[in-house]
């Protein structure tokens, strides 16, 4: 059963890969982005959504952490509140 998993884990490896290359390669125009004036230097278009995709996934989960521990804090501070009540 472990090497079912594992054959199917290296399939879905294989055409994610498949695909991110069959993009790259379908999205070699350049493209310069302009942003309040200044300007990047033109790279293809594969390049920029590929790596919109990094910092979006790395954003993403970090926010998520945040709200986390922020959600934490308050319900201690409102345990804390209500221990200091006697309720």
């Amino acid at each position: 059963m472990r090497n079912l998993k594992r054959a199917f884990t290296l399939l879905f490896v294989l055409l994610l890969a498949a695909v991110v290359l069959f993009f790259v390669l379908e999205n070699q125009q350049a493209v310069a982005l302009t942003l309040f004036s200044w300007t990047a230097p033109a790279v293809p278009v594969a390049v920029v959504v590929l790596a919109a995709l990094v910092v979006g996934l790395a954003i993403g989960p970090l926010l998520g952490a945040y709200g986390v521990q922020r959600s934490k804090r308050k319900i201690r501070a409102s345990a804390r509140e209500a221990a200091l009540n006697g309720n």
